[in-house]
């Protein structure tokens, strides 16, 4: 059996076909410096476990809902760009 795939077909790689890697790593990142700040902050393990839940849900919610199909990391690579070289031109229609 021959399948025919367009030649401007882009093949992405994903874990379980949702997330792709750059997006888990980041993800892992910015869970493991909640974890490890939080932990060093409060002693209450209800207090920790509400803090994580309440810092962790909406990347992780960004990650898989996302942006129209959009990594996260190019994502915040671009809000990063944009915020150190803004090109933002406003024109008056008079």
């Amino acid at each position: 059996m021959k399948f025919i795939i367009p030649q401007n077909y882009n093949f992405k790689n994903k874990v379980f076909g949702i997330l792709d890697y750059s997006t888990i790593i980041l993800n892992i990142i910015w869970y493991l410096v909640i974890f490890f700040t939080f932990h060093l902050l409060f002693t209450d393990w209800n207090i920790k476990i509400f803090f994580i839940i309440s810092f962790c849900l909406p990347m992780t919610l960004f990650s898989i809902f996302g942006f129209y199909g959009e990594p996260l990391f190019l994502v915040i690579t671009y809000l990063v760009k944009y915020l150190f070289k803004p090109k933002l031109y406003l024109y008056k229609k008079f």
